[in-house]
Protein backbone atom coordinates (compact mmCIF):
# COMPACT_ATOMS: atom_id res chain seq x y z
CA UNK A 1 0.00 0.00 0.00
CA UNK A 2 1.46 3.38 -1.18
CA UNK A 3 2.20 5.83 1.95
CA UNK A 4 -0.74 7.74 2.70
CA UNK A 5 -1.30 10.61 5.14
CA UNK A 6 -4.50 10.27 6.78
CA UNK A 7 -4.34 13.94 8.41
CA UNK A 8 -5.20 15.76 5.17
CA UNK A 9 -8.21 14.51 5.21
CA UNK A 10 -11.56 15.05 7.55
CA UNK A 11 -13.39 12.72 9.59
CA UNK A 12 -15.80 12.46 6.70
CA UNK A 13 -13.44 12.47 3.58
CA UNK A 14 -11.51 9.65 5.51
CA UNK A 15 -14.89 7.58 6.17
CA UNK A 16 -15.88 8.05 2.13
CA UNK A 17 -12.05 6.69 0.86
CA UNK A 18 -12.58 3.55 3.38
CA UNK A 19 -16.40 2.98 2.06
CA UNK A 20 -14.58 3.51 -1.41
CA UNK A 21 -12.11 1.26 -0.66
CA UNK A 22 -14.21 -1.60 0.53
CA UNK A 23 -16.91 -0.97 -2.34
CA UNK A 24 -14.37 -1.35 -5.17
CA UNK A 25 -11.97 -2.99 -3.33
CA UNK A 26 -8.57 -0.84 -4.34
CA UNK A 27 -5.85 -1.37 -1.84
CA UNK A 28 -4.24 2.07 -2.55
CA UNK A 29 -5.71 4.60 -0.42
CA UNK A 30 -4.46 7.63 -2.50
CA UNK A 31 -6.08 6.20 -5.68
CA UNK A 32 -9.39 6.00 -3.85
CA UNK A 33 -9.03 9.48 -2.24
CA UNK A 34 -8.20 10.65 -5.71
CA UNK A 35 -10.97 8.98 -7.56
CA UNK A 36 -13.11 10.80 -4.77
CA UNK A 37 -11.72 14.03 -5.34
CA UNK A 38 -12.54 13.62 -8.69
CA UNK A 39 -15.76 13.09 -8.11
CA UNK A 40 -16.07 15.53 -5.37
CA UNK A 41 -16.60 13.67 -3.02
CA UNK A 42 -19.80 12.02 -3.81
CA UNK A 43 -19.40 8.40 -2.95
CA UNK A 44 -22.09 7.04 -5.27
CA UNK A 45 -21.10 8.84 -8.32
CA UNK A 46 -17.53 7.86 -8.10
CA UNK A 47 -18.29 3.91 -7.06
CA UNK A 48 -20.54 3.56 -10.19
CA UNK A 49 -18.00 5.38 -11.99
CA UNK A 50 -15.34 2.61 -10.65
CA UNK A 51 -17.92 -0.49 -11.68
CA UNK A 52 -18.54 0.96 -14.96
CA UNK A 53 -14.92 0.59 -15.88
CA UNK A 54 -15.37 -3.23 -15.54
CA UNK A 55 -18.32 -2.97 -18.45
CA UNK A 56 -15.96 -1.40 -21.15
CA UNK A 57 -18.09 1.95 -20.99
CA UNK A 58 -16.45 5.01 -21.70
CA UNK A 59 -15.24 7.22 -18.49
CA UNK A 60 -15.10 11.07 -18.12
CA UNK A 61 -11.85 10.27 -16.69
CA UNK A 62 -8.93 8.21 -17.93
CA UNK A 63 -8.23 5.13 -15.84
CA UNK A 64 -7.50 2.01 -16.37
CA UNK A 65 -10.34 -0.20 -17.08
CA UNK A 66 -8.70 -3.35 -17.45
CA UNK A 67 -8.23 -4.23 -14.05
CA UNK A 68 -11.46 -4.22 -11.69
CA UNK A 69 -10.67 -6.08 -8.36
CA UNK A 70 -14.15 -7.85 -6.61
CA UNK A 71 -15.67 -5.05 -4.72
CA UNK A 72 -16.13 -6.78 -1.12
CA UNK A 73 -13.64 -9.40 0.00
CA UNK A 74 -14.50 -12.73 -0.45
CA UNK A 75 -13.44 -15.23 2.52
CA UNK A 76 -15.59 -18.31 1.70
CA UNK A 77 -14.51 -21.15 0.74
CA UNK A 78 -16.80 -23.18 -0.34
CA UNK A 79 -20.34 -22.67 -2.37
CA UNK A 80 -23.11 -24.05 -1.21
CA UNK A 81 -25.46 -26.06 -3.77
CA UNK A 82 -28.85 -26.88 -3.15
CA UNK A 83 -30.81 -28.89 -5.61
CA UNK A 84 -34.44 -28.38 -6.57
CA UNK A 85 -36.69 -30.26 -3.81
CA UNK A 86 -37.82 -33.99 -4.90
CA UNK A 87 -34.88 -35.01 -6.18
CA UNK A 88 -34.26 -37.74 -3.89
CA UNK A 89 -35.01 -41.28 -5.32
CA UNK A 90 -35.15 -42.29 -9.05
CA UNK A 91 -37.39 -39.67 -10.51
CA UNK A 92 -35.62 -37.41 -8.59
CA UNK A 93 -32.14 -38.59 -9.66
CA UNK A 94 -32.62 -38.33 -13.16
CA UNK A 95 -34.28 -34.89 -12.89
CA UNK A 96 -31.46 -34.03 -11.01
CA UNK A 97 -29.04 -35.48 -13.42
CA UNK A 98 -30.83 -33.16 -16.15
CA UNK A 99 -30.81 -30.20 -14.03
CA UNK A 100 -27.12 -30.66 -14.34
CA UNK A 101 -26.84 -31.16 -17.65
CA UNK A 102 -29.16 -28.48 -18.31
CA UNK A 103 -27.17 -26.02 -16.26
CA UNK A 104 -23.52 -27.45 -18.05
CA UNK A 105 -24.97 -26.66 -21.29
CA UNK A 106 -26.21 -23.50 -20.44
CA UNK A 107 -23.22 -22.24 -18.99
CA UNK A 108 -21.01 -23.76 -21.86
CA UNK A 109 -23.33 -21.67 -24.21
CA UNK A 110 -23.50 -18.63 -22.21
CA UNK A 111 -19.20 -18.99 -22.00
CA UNK A 112 -19.09 -19.25 -25.52
CA UNK A 113 -21.72 -16.47 -26.23
CA UNK A 114 -19.69 -14.31 -24.40
CA UNK A 115 -16.54 -15.09 -26.16
CA UNK A 116 -18.29 -14.18 -29.45
CA UNK A 117 -20.27 -11.51 -28.47
CA UNK A 118 -18.16 -9.68 -25.81
CA UNK A 119 -18.98 -6.19 -26.36
CA UNK A 120 -23.25 -7.16 -25.92
CA UNK A 121 -23.51 -6.76 -22.30
CA UNK A 122 -26.38 -5.22 -20.17
CA UNK A 123 -25.37 -1.51 -19.90
CA UNK A 124 -26.50 0.42 -16.55
CA UNK A 125 -27.48 3.66 -17.34
CA UNK A 126 -29.50 4.34 -13.96
CA UNK A 127 -28.45 1.23 -10.96
CA UNK A 128 -31.52 2.55 -9.21
CA UNK A 129 -33.85 2.51 -11.87
CA UNK A 130 -32.47 -1.13 -12.76
CA UNK A 131 -33.66 -2.17 -8.98
CA UNK A 132 -37.01 -0.54 -8.91
CA UNK A 133 -37.49 -2.23 -12.06
CA UNK A 134 -36.76 -5.62 -10.92
CA UNK A 135 -38.89 -4.67 -7.61
CA UNK A 136 -42.00 -3.95 -9.75
CA UNK A 137 -41.88 -6.83 -11.89
CA UNK A 138 -41.56 -9.35 -9.34
CA UNK A 139 -44.11 -7.96 -7.31
CA UNK A 140 -46.60 -8.25 -10.55
CA UNK A 141 -45.77 -12.11 -11.34
CA UNK A 142 -44.79 -13.09 -7.90
CA UNK A 143 -46.71 -10.68 -5.33
CA UNK A 144 -45.63 -8.97 -2.91
CA UNK A 145 -45.27 -11.71 -0.21
CA UNK A 146 -41.49 -11.51 0.03
CA UNK A 147 -38.73 -10.10 2.43
CA UNK A 148 -38.28 -6.65 2.18
CA UNK A 149 -36.46 -5.08 -1.01
CA UNK A 150 -34.03 -2.53 -0.78
CA UNK A 151 -34.81 0.10 -2.85
CA UNK A 152 -31.20 1.45 -4.19
CA UNK A 153 -28.01 0.18 -5.57
CA UNK A 154 -25.68 -2.43 -4.70
CA UNK A 155 -22.75 0.13 -3.55
CA UNK A 156 -26.05 1.98 -2.08
CA UNK A 157 -26.87 -1.08 -0.04
CA UNK A 158 -23.62 -1.72 1.12
CA UNK A 159 -22.77 1.31 2.63
CA UNK A 160 -25.73 1.46 4.77
CA UNK A 161 -25.39 -2.45 5.67
CA UNK A 162 -21.92 -1.41 6.71
CA UNK A 163 -23.55 2.07 8.46
CA UNK A 164 -25.83 0.57 10.08
CA UNK A 165 -24.24 -2.43 11.03
CA UNK A 166 -26.51 -5.16 9.37
CA UNK A 167 -25.63 -8.15 7.22
CA UNK A 168 -26.63 -7.63 3.65
CA UNK A 169 -28.25 -10.46 2.09
CA UNK A 170 -28.41 -9.98 -1.54
CA UNK A 171 -30.11 -12.33 -4.21
CA UNK A 172 -29.04 -12.22 -7.89
CA UNK A 173 -32.44 -13.38 -10.17
CA UNK A 174 -32.27 -15.10 -13.53
CA UNK A 175 -35.69 -15.52 -15.01
CA UNK A 176 -34.35 -18.56 -17.16
CA UNK A 177 -33.29 -20.69 -14.13
CA UNK A 178 -35.44 -24.23 -13.44
CA UNK A 179 -37.83 -23.99 -10.90
CA UNK A 180 -37.70 -20.07 -10.29
CA UNK A 181 -41.28 -19.85 -9.80
CA UNK A 182 -41.00 -22.35 -6.79
CA UNK A 183 -38.42 -20.35 -5.77
CA UNK A 184 -39.95 -17.39 -5.59
CA UNK A 185 -43.16 -18.35 -4.39
CA UNK A 186 -42.61 -21.37 -1.65
CA UNK A 187 -39.10 -20.30 -0.34
CA UNK A 188 -38.97 -16.16 -0.65
CA UNK A 189 -42.51 -16.28 -0.07
CA UNK A 190 -42.48 -18.24 3.06
CA UNK A 191 -43.31 -16.44 6.07
CA UNK A 192 -40.60 -17.50 8.50
CA UNK A 193 -38.09 -16.56 5.57
CA UNK A 194 -39.82 -13.36 5.52
CA UNK A 195 -39.97 -12.57 9.06
CA UNK A 196 -36.24 -13.86 9.32
CA UNK A 197 -34.44 -12.07 6.57
CA UNK A 198 -36.32 -8.91 7.65
CA UNK A 199 -35.27 -9.05 11.12
CA UNK A 200 -31.38 -9.84 10.59
CA UNK A 201 -30.71 -8.42 6.99
CA UNK A 202 -31.02 -5.35 4.85
CA UNK A 203 -32.08 -7.35 1.56
CA UNK A 204 -30.88 -6.16 -1.72
CA UNK A 205 -32.01 -8.21 -5.11
CA UNK A 206 -31.46 -7.35 -8.79
CA UNK A 207 -32.13 -9.30 -11.74
CA UNK A 208 -28.69 -10.31 -13.54
CA UNK A 209 -30.07 -9.37 -17.17
CA UNK A 210 -30.16 -5.61 -16.20
CA UNK A 211 -26.84 -3.80 -16.31
CA UNK A 212 -26.84 -3.52 -12.21
CA UNK A 213 -27.72 -7.01 -11.91
CA UNK A 214 -24.70 -8.10 -14.11
CA UNK A 215 -22.27 -6.31 -12.49
CA UNK A 216 -22.58 -7.24 -9.51
CA UNK A 217 -23.08 -10.60 -10.65
CA UNK A 218 -19.71 -10.37 -12.51
CA UNK A 219 -18.27 -8.71 -8.79
CA UNK A 220 -19.54 -11.81 -6.88
CA UNK A 221 -18.56 -14.12 -9.11
CA UNK A 222 -21.95 -16.03 -8.93
CA UNK A 223 -22.52 -19.20 -11.40
CA UNK A 224 -25.54 -20.82 -10.30
CA UNK A 225 -29.01 -18.78 -9.58
CA UNK A 226 -30.59 -18.14 -7.72
CA UNK A 227 -27.74 -16.77 -6.19
CA UNK A 228 -27.15 -15.54 -2.14
CA UNK A 229 -24.38 -13.97 -1.09
CA UNK A 230 -24.38 -12.80 3.00
CA UNK A 231 -22.27 -9.48 3.17
CA UNK A 232 -21.23 -8.13 6.59
CA UNK A 233 -18.51 -5.71 7.99
CA UNK A 234 -15.89 -7.55 8.89
CA UNK A 235 -11.92 -5.67 9.74
CA UNK A 236 -13.57 -3.10 8.77
CA UNK A 237 -13.79 -4.62 5.02
CA UNK A 238 -17.29 -5.66 3.85
CA UNK A 239 -16.54 -9.20 3.61
CA UNK A 240 -18.51 -12.15 1.82
CA UNK A 241 -18.93 -14.44 4.88
CA UNK A 242 -21.58 -16.94 2.98
CA UNK A 243 -23.10 -17.65 -0.28
CA UNK A 244 -25.85 -20.13 -1.10
CA UNK A 245 -26.72 -21.40 -5.07
CA UNK A 246 -29.38 -23.23 -6.71
CA UNK A 247 -32.86 -23.79 -4.71
CA UNK A 248 -33.31 -24.45 -1.03
CA UNK A 249 -35.74 -25.32 0.72
CA UNK A 250 -37.42 -22.73 3.09
CA UNK A 251 -36.13 -24.80 6.00
CA UNK A 252 -32.49 -25.08 4.51
CA UNK A 253 -32.39 -21.37 3.79
CA UNK A 254 -33.26 -21.27 6.96
CA UNK A 255 -30.43 -23.18 8.56
CA UNK A 256 -27.82 -21.85 6.28
CA UNK A 257 -28.74 -18.24 6.86
CA UNK A 258 -28.88 -18.44 11.13
CA UNK A 259 -25.95 -20.19 10.81
CA UNK A 260 -23.77 -17.99 8.58
CA UNK A 261 -25.28 -15.09 10.72
CA UNK A 262 -24.60 -16.67 14.37
CA UNK A 263 -20.82 -17.50 13.41
CA UNK A 264 -20.25 -13.69 12.49
CA UNK A 265 -22.41 -11.86 14.33
CA UNK A 266 -19.40 -11.29 16.55
CA UNK A 267 -18.17 -9.06 13.73
CA UNK A 268 -20.78 -6.65 14.41
CA UNK A 269 -20.92 -6.94 17.94
CA UNK A 270 -17.27 -6.18 17.37
CA UNK A 271 -17.63 -3.17 15.15
CA UNK A 272 -20.67 -1.97 17.81
CA UNK A 273 -18.02 -1.67 20.15
CA UNK A 274 -15.57 0.03 18.34
CA UNK A 275 -17.81 2.39 17.11
CA UNK A 276 -18.85 3.09 20.78
CA UNK A 277 -15.07 3.55 21.57
CA UNK A 278 -14.89 5.62 19.28
CA UNK A 279 -17.45 7.46 19.93
CA UNK A 280 -16.99 7.94 23.54
CA UNK A 281 -13.06 8.77 22.30
CA UNK A 282 -14.61 11.43 20.24
CA UNK A 283 -16.85 12.89 22.70
CA UNK A 284 -13.85 13.10 25.31
CA UNK A 285 -11.91 14.84 22.75
CA UNK A 286 -14.59 17.29 21.95
CA UNK A 287 -15.41 18.11 26.04
CA UNK A 288 -11.07 17.92 26.40
CA UNK A 289 -11.24 20.25 23.13
CA UNK A 290 -14.02 22.27 24.58
CA UNK A 291 -12.78 22.69 28.36
CA UNK A 292 -9.52 23.56 26.44
CA UNK A 293 -11.00 26.48 24.52
CA UNK A 294 -12.95 27.61 27.33
CA UNK A 295 -9.70 27.22 29.16
CA UNK A 296 -8.09 29.15 26.63
CA UNK A 297 -10.80 32.04 26.38
CA UNK A 298 -10.71 32.42 30.01
CA UNK A 299 -7.16 32.95 29.98
CA UNK A 300 -7.39 35.17 26.92
CA UNK A 301 -10.30 37.17 28.75
CA UNK A 302 -7.70 37.20 31.82
CA UNK A 303 -5.29 38.68 29.47
CA UNK A 304 -7.37 41.32 27.63
CA UNK A 305 -8.25 42.24 31.07
CA UNK A 306 -4.76 42.29 32.42
CA UNK A 307 -3.53 44.12 29.36
CA UNK A 308 -6.33 46.50 29.96
CA UNK A 309 -5.86 47.28 33.30
CA UNK A 310 -2.19 47.66 32.72
CA UNK A 311 -2.99 50.54 29.96
CA UNK A 312 -5.27 52.25 32.32
CA UNK A 313 -2.68 52.18 35.11
CA UNK A 314 0.05 53.31 32.45
CA UNK A 315 -2.23 56.36 31.45
CA UNK A 316 -2.90 57.54 34.93
CA UNK A 317 0.82 57.11 35.53
CA UNK A 318 1.32 58.97 32.68
CA UNK A 319 -1.66 61.61 33.89
CA UNK A 320 -0.60 62.15 37.05
CA UNK A 321 3.34 62.60 35.72
CA UNK A 322 1.71 65.05 33.24
CA UNK A 323 -0.01 67.06 36.48
CA UNK A 324 3.29 66.82 38.54
CA UNK A 325 4.85 68.10 35.68
CA UNK A 326 2.75 70.87 35.50
CA UNK A 327 2.66 71.52 39.20
CA UNK A 328 6.50 71.99 39.13
CA UNK A 329 6.74 73.75 36.08
CA UNK A 330 4.41 76.41 37.81
CA UNK A 331 5.81 76.23 41.13
CA UNK A 332 8.81 77.24 39.14
CA UNK A 333 7.45 79.62 37.18
CA UNK A 334 5.91 81.38 40.79
CA UNK A 335 10.01 81.02 42.46
CA UNK A 336 11.17 82.63 38.76
CA UNK A 337 8.67 85.60 39.02
CA UNK A 338 9.00 86.01 42.74
CA UNK A 339 12.45 86.72 42.27
CA UNK A 340 11.45 89.34 39.35
CA UNK A 341 8.93 90.97 41.97
CA UNK A 342 12.14 91.59 44.65
CA UNK A 343 13.58 94.36 42.00
CA UNK A 344 9.46 96.47 42.50
CA UNK A 345 9.64 96.28 45.61
CA UNK A 346 10.61 99.99 46.71
CA UNK A 347 13.18 100.62 49.50
CA UNK A 348 11.61 100.20 53.45
CA UNK A 349 11.69 103.35 55.05
CA UNK A 350 13.14 104.25 58.39
CA UNK A 351 11.03 103.95 61.47
CA UNK A 352 11.27 107.59 62.37
CA UNK A 353 10.12 108.52 59.18
CA UNK A 354 6.51 110.81 60.02
CA UNK A 355 5.24 109.48 56.28
CA UNK A 356 5.78 105.76 57.16
CA UNK A 357 3.13 103.33 57.78
CA UNK A 358 3.72 100.89 59.68
CA UNK A 359 1.91 97.33 58.62
CA UNK A 360 1.26 94.15 60.50
CA UNK A 361 0.43 91.38 57.86
CA UNK A 362 -1.10 88.01 58.52
CA UNK A 363 0.49 85.69 56.25
CA UNK A 364 -0.49 81.90 56.94
CA UNK A 365 0.53 81.04 60.45
CA UNK A 366 2.57 84.12 60.99
CA UNK A 367 2.64 87.73 61.13
CA UNK A 368 5.01 89.97 58.86
CA UNK A 369 5.74 93.20 59.85
CA UNK A 370 6.88 95.88 56.82
CA UNK A 371 7.00 99.64 56.73
CA UNK A 372 5.79 101.85 53.38
CA UNK A 373 5.48 105.67 53.35
CA UNK A 374 2.27 106.32 52.82
CA UNK A 375 2.43 107.68 49.05
CA UNK A 376 3.49 103.69 48.71
CA UNK A 377 0.65 102.07 46.89
CA UNK A 378 -0.67 98.99 47.33
CA UNK A 379 0.32 97.61 44.28
CA UNK A 380 3.96 98.26 46.21
CA UNK A 381 2.62 96.53 49.40
CA UNK A 382 1.45 93.38 46.87
CA UNK A 383 4.67 92.96 45.33
CA UNK A 384 6.44 92.91 48.72
CA UNK A 385 4.29 90.25 50.08
CA UNK A 386 4.28 88.47 46.53
CA UNK A 387 7.97 88.53 46.90
CA UNK A 388 7.95 85.94 50.25
CA UNK A 389 8.63 82.57 50.10
CA UNK A 390 5.82 81.92 51.53
CA UNK A 391 3.28 83.78 50.49
CA UNK A 392 0.06 82.48 48.20
CA UNK A 393 0.01 82.64 44.51
CA UNK A 394 -3.07 84.27 43.79
CA UNK A 395 -4.31 86.25 46.91
CA UNK A 396 -6.38 89.08 48.06
CA UNK A 397 -5.19 92.01 50.21
CA UNK A 398 -7.95 93.15 53.04
CA UNK A 399 -8.36 95.34 56.21
CA UNK A 400 -9.40 93.91 59.30
CA UNK A 401 -12.19 96.13 60.74
CA UNK A 402 -14.26 97.73 58.40
CA UNK A 403 -13.27 94.54 56.51
CA UNK A 404 -11.84 96.25 53.06
CA UNK A 405 -10.50 94.64 49.52
CA UNK A 406 -7.63 96.42 48.83
CA UNK A 407 -6.36 94.29 46.42
CA UNK A 408 -6.81 93.30 43.66
CA UNK A 409 -8.71 96.63 42.86
CA UNK A 410 -9.62 98.39 39.64
CA UNK A 411 -7.53 101.45 40.53
CA UNK A 412 -3.81 101.60 41.91
CA UNK A 413 -3.97 103.82 44.73
CA UNK A 414 -1.58 105.44 47.49
CA UNK A 415 -1.72 104.06 50.90
CA UNK A 416 -3.12 107.35 52.26
CA UNK A 417 -5.76 107.52 49.22
CA UNK A 418 -6.80 104.12 50.25
CA UNK A 419 -7.61 105.45 53.91
CA UNK A 420 -4.10 103.81 55.68
CA UNK A 421 -3.00 105.36 58.45
CA UNK A 422 0.69 105.25 60.26
CA UNK A 423 -0.22 101.66 61.64
CA UNK A 424 -2.34 98.67 59.93
CA UNK A 425 -3.66 95.04 60.19
CA UNK A 426 -3.60 93.62 57.02
CA UNK A 427 -4.96 90.52 55.99
CA UNK A 428 -3.87 88.02 52.97
CA UNK A 429 -6.91 85.55 51.89
CA UNK A 430 -5.32 82.69 49.53
CA UNK A 431 -7.99 83.01 46.47
CA UNK A 432 -6.55 79.21 45.68
CA UNK A 433 -7.48 77.53 48.98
Amino acid sequence: MADFDLGDLIADQLDKVLQFQDLTGIENLSVCRDVLQRHNWNLEVAVQEQLNLYEGRPSMYAQDSRVRPPPVVDETSTRIYFSPPGSSGGGGFFSYVFSLCYNLVTSILQLIFAIFRRNVRPVSVDPIQDVMNFIHAYNEQYGTNHPVFYQGSYSQALSDAKQELRFLLVYLHKDETQEVDQWCRNTLGDPEVVRYVNTHTLFWACNIKSGEGYKVAEALKAGTYPFLAVIVLKDNRMTIVGRMEGIPSPTELLARLQTIIDNNEINLIQARQERAERSATQSLRQQQDQAYEESLRADQEKDRRREEERLAREAEEAREREQLNAIEMEIQRIKMEKERTVEKVPSEPEPTNPDACHLQIKLGERTVKRRFLLSHTIQDVYHWIFSQPDSPANFEITTSYPRRILYPSVEILSLLKAGLTHREVLHINDLDD
